[in-house]
């Protein structure tokens, strides 16, 4: 503030003994005449007094309401006057500081024109408009000073008059304070210039961060803002004219304000989308266009809208700046003092414009804001120096991970590659020498290829997840389907270690929210890892909720692990020390992929381990909502205990009906819906499809029809689709009852684990319906092309008339001919029907009736007893049948086989007794004789298919017809030297 001195009353100020020399420049504020209308310099009457229109004006202050009471405008012109009264000095040099008058303005000391700033007229049309400050210098010879300034104003609607202090002091005093005001601003600008430097340089050469960008332009609007008020150098510097000076002054608050906004909330807000700032953006750029084709006195109508765009970012930066304090980013703080800066020269420059304040231009806390902008970007930059030599450090460590992974993968990749070639080798030098080794040795080249197809798997899982290229289906699965499942493959890979795989997730526990497919991965990895280091003992899998997540165990009695290796095992190429007691090998990457999918669930895994102790694997998945309708029904569908009283009224699936000549079809799956969907594709029109909801009712369904072909899920809960084909396998070949398997994934293991139960073909869903008809037709013609052959094989049998027969009959009937004609006509009549019957067409049928074989076993019978008389004693015990149908030359192989093995070999001969019981639900036919017998090893081999043709075909291929048309085949049972049982069952509901 100025010193204190005597003030202006009704225009005059009393300086005498006022020490010039030592005191400061005095503010002039006060009461000045003022005359409106009127130009005193020019106007010749005596002005000691006042004139009516004239009065009494505070100075700084707006003119309008003494200028023009009735309306208060801005618009017009008048003088301004002022007696100081000093001590006489015609040495003394004095000098005035006009700061600003809007907008023109002239300086008369004395009645002589000093100075001036634009033209003032009495009408717009004549007056030139210029508001720049300007010092007047001077020497009087009397003890009084008159001071006049005349001002026009027809431009500026908002200000008038002199509105800010003029200050009046020595030449020297005047001097230094306007030179230390320029110098502070121009030192301002300086720094602001280097800071703006700096900032674009590192934007152009270093990171292009969009917020050095937006400091450079805050930096250079505020050296604008400074240059065009104040002292307003620039206009002293460049001719610009009025009008620019008030777009280039909006243009400069604007910038500043607008940059300062988007410079804090791309320091501190960087991804966030914030409304209001995309808003103010575009008002800014729409104001920018306004402003640069705006005449000037519009602006100044639009003042207050300027005030208000400006004084936004200043109000809400602070605020953004606080938030990020309070939420701990990084030196927040930094910005948030940087704003306290701006918003305190805001402050303290009101008073100042307001004519308030005489202070002189204070830089300070202007300075001190861009001083803390420079030290959150050095800040920043030791901070990301500090980060860059801990990537550096990481990046070495990468590097030699990366080398160990090259040495592991060249490792991993020779070993095999250099096992394959020397396999190979040795088949070449061991070809058409020695068949079995042979064949171990492509046993062992297939697990070599496999095992480069695992590792490539990996590899490309890997990728795919560091480039985000995984994306999750996400859908109710129960947990216990999908672990039944995946432990019956990993039994079925498990190489016969003595191992127990134990599921111990309740059937009922509740369904996850997870990718089918990914969460068989997860749970196959683990697994795998777990079996890879447990020699033997048990691997279990379990489960529990808690707080909306499930939480799967997979825990094992392996060799466990040290703390160390604990917190490394789920990085990518990391094994572990105990590396050497792994034969299998590998590069670390299961357990890192099933992190990665876990965490893509949005779950976590860990692990507790202790050496020789094993090792616990823990994940979590979010828990479906079971109050949701929908998966309700998908959680009734996972537990078909409880909704196959359902599944009919909730999914509709066609009742099927049998007809003979359509291929029977048997569906499994544990999912109504996809039964259903199974039904549709296929058509009824083709198939005759039955469905089961587990692979028990599978099981318990396939001795009810002779079956074509067998379609099943691979994950259902108790019995999965490889557990299923596994017990198929135990009663049908792969060509006598294909089996089709429905699975989620393809991977490599997965398709060998199915093929090794025993599956014909596999068929990834979702199904294709072309591709599933495809594959169903061709599995179908498979089964009836075998069934055929083994039709046609029984039929071309019995049409081989062995020699020794035709032989032995015609010589019997050669000798009846001589003593007994009529038995003679009558074994020929036997022999004739004989023929009639082995080579009738209805052996080519799938069944037949009872009479119709037995009419051929009577044939052959009367031939035999009437050759070998009373060494062939034949029993017959037949219940009575309504209708019984079996499989043609099912028994007639069985009694001639009876005979031949017991007449022949025996002096005595034998007895041979057809027995046909009735048991209500099937038939029970036993061919019993008191013959030779078998031991245990003829036993065990007589219903093998024989590998050449000398030996016989007729049981081998009854048992077969036997097993694939009722599930059941021959049973015999005998004892060498006492005789010889075969059984066959035939079920009285098949029709």
């Amino acid at each position: 503030m100025a010193p204190s001195h005597p003030e202006i009353v009704q225009g005059r100020l009393d300086l005498r003994g006022w020490n010039f020399a030592t005191s400061q420049p005095l503010a002039l504020n006060g009461q000045w005449e003022f005359h409106p209308s009127v130009w005193l310099a020019n106007n010749n009457k005596d002005t000691d007094t006042l004139s009516s229109d004239s009065t009494y004006l505070s100075v700084p202050e707006n003119w309008a309401s003494s200028l023009s009471p009735h309306k208060a405008s801005n618009y017009g012109y008048g003088s301004y006057r002022l007696r100081i009264q000093i001590d006489p000095d015609e040495n003394r040099i004095y000098s005035l500081r006009l700061n600003s008058i809007s907008s023109a303005s002239e300086l008369f000391i004395n009645g002589r024109l000093l100075a001036q700033s634009g033209i003032p007229a009495d009408s717009g049309n004549q007056y030139s408009p210029k508001n720049v400050p300007y010092t007047a210098s001077f020497t009087v010879n009397s003890n009084e000073i008159d001071l006049i300034i005349q001002v026009a104003n027809f431009l500026n609607p908002s200000s008038g008059g002199i509105d800010r202090s003029i200050t009046f002091g020595s030449l020297a005093a005047v001097n230094k304070e306007t030179n230390f005001s320029i110098g502070a601003q121009l030192s301002v600008c300086l720094v602001l210039f280097l800071h703006a430097v700096y900032a674009f340089v590192l934007y152009i050469f270093g990171v292009r961060q969009k917020a050095l960008f937006y400091f450079t332009m805050l930096n250079l609007c505020s050296i604008m803002s400074v240059l065009i008020v104040d002292d307003k150098m620039l206009l002293a510097w460049f001719p610009i004219n009025y009008e620019w000076e008030v777009k280039i002054n909006n243009w400069s608050y604007l910038g500043t304000a607008l940059f300062l906004l988007i410079y804090v909330k791309q320091l501190l807000l960087p991804r966030a989308k914030i409304r209001f700032v995309q808003v103010y953006v575009w008002l800014c750029l729409v104001y920018f266009i306004l402003i640069l084709f705006a005449p000037a006195n519009l602006l100044y109508e639009l003042n207050n809208l300027n005030i208000f765009m400006v004084s936004l970012p200043f109000l809400i930066a602070p605020v953004i700046a606080w938030q990020a304090v309070r939420r701990g980013e990084p030196d927040a703080i930094f910005i948030f003092l940087g704003m306290i800066g701006f918003l305190n020269n805001m402050l303290l420059s009101i008073p100042k414009e307001i004519g308030w304040s005489h202070a002189v231009y204070y830089p300070m806390d202007l300075v001190i804001s861009f001083f803390v902008f420079a030290t959150y970007w050095f800040k920043s930059y030791l901070r990301s120096s500090a980060q860059t030599a801990k990537l550096a450090d990481q990046l070495v460590k990468a590097d030699k991970l990366k080398d160990d992974f090259l040495v592991n993968t060249s490792h991993e990749l020779r070993n095999p590659l250099h096992g394959i070639l020397t396999i190979a080798q040795t088949i070449m030098d061991n070809e058409d020498k020695d068949q079995l080794s042979n064949k171990e040795n492509m046993k062992l080249l297939i697990s070599v290829g496999k095992r480069m197809s695992y590792l490539l798997n990996d590899l490309l899982d890997l990728t795919r997840l560091r480039e985000n290229r995984i994306r999750l289906h996400m859908t109710p699965i129960s947990v216990q389907t999908i672990t039944s499942g995946i432990i019956s493959m990993t039994r079925v890979l498990a190489e016969g270690k003595p191992l127990q795989l134990n599921n111990q997730i309740p059937e009922k526990f509740p369904l996850v929210i997870a990718d089918e497919n990914r969460l068989i991965q997860i749970l196959f990895n683990l697994l795998h890892n777990a079996m890879k280091f447990t020699d033997e003992g048990s691997i279990t899998v379990s489960a529990h909720e808690k707080d909306g997540f499930a939480y799967i165990h997979v825990s094992d009695t392996g060799i466990g692990m040290d703390k160390e290796t604990s917190r490394t095992i789920f990085l990518p190429y990391e094994q572990g020390p105990f590396e050497h007691f792994n034969p299998s090998g590998g590069i670390g990457l299961g357990l890192s992929i099933c992190k990665q999918l876990v965490e893509l669930h949005g779950g976590t895994i860990s692990v507790s381990s202790a050496p020789g102790e094993g090792s616990t694997f823990i994940f979590s998945l979010r828990l479906a909502d079971i109050s949701a309708p929908e998966l309700m029904k998908t959680a009734m569908l996972a537990h078909p205990e409880t909704a196959a009283a359902q599944a009919t009224a909730s999914v509709d699936i066609p009742e099927p009906y049998y007809v003979a000549d359509r291929p029977s079809i048997l569906a499994v799956d544990d999912d109504p819906t996809n039964l259903s969907i199974l039904v549709g594709a296929l058509s009824l029109d083709h198939y005759d499809i039955v469905t089961a909801i587990s692979g028990q009712e599978a099981l318990s369904l396939l001795n009810s029809r002779e079956w074509d072909l067998v379609i099943t899920d691979v994950m259902m809960p108790r019995m999965s689709g490889y557990e299923l084909c596994l017990a198929i396998r135990e009663r049908f070949t792969a060509a006598e009852l294909p089996v089709l398997l429905l699975t989620a994934r393809a991977r490599t293991e997965d398709l060998e684990a199915g093929f090794q139960a025993g599956a014909n073909d596999y068929v990834m869903k979702p199904v294709e319906p072309m591709e599933l008809k495809s594959r169903v037709k061709a599995l179908t013609a498979l089964r009836k092309s075998v069934s055929d052959k083994m039709r046609m094989e029984a039929a071309w049998l019995q049409a081989q008339i062995k020699p020794h027969f035709l032989f032995n009959t015609l010589n019997s009937v050669a000798s009846l001919s001589d003593f007994d004609t009529a038995r003679m006509r009558k074994l020929i009549e036997a022999f004739s029907q004989y023929l009639r019957a082995s080579f009738a067409n209805r052996n080519l049928e799938r069944i037949v009736p009872l009479e119709v074989e037995l009419e051929l076993v009577r044939s052959y019978l009367y031939i035999e007893k009437e050759r070998f008389e009373e060494r062939l004693q034949v029993i017959w015990e037949i219940d009575k049948f309504d209708s019984l149908m079996l499989p043609p030359l099912s028994i007639q192989p069985l009694v001639e086989n009876a005979v031949r093995h017991g007449v022949l070999r025996q002096v005595s001969g034998v007895e041979v007794q057809i027995r046909i019981t009735n048991h209500v639900q099937f038939a029970m036919i036993s061919i019993i004789d008191n013959g030779a017998g078998m031991n245990t090893e003829t036993l065990q081999r007589v219903l093998e298919q024989p590998k050449d043709t000398k030996g016989g075909i007729g049981l081998p291929n009854t048992h077969r017809r036997l097993k694939q048309l009722y599930g059941e085949g021959l049973t015999i049972s005998s004892e060498l030297y006492k005789g010889t049982t075969v059984t066959f069952i035939v079920p009285l509901s098949h029709k």
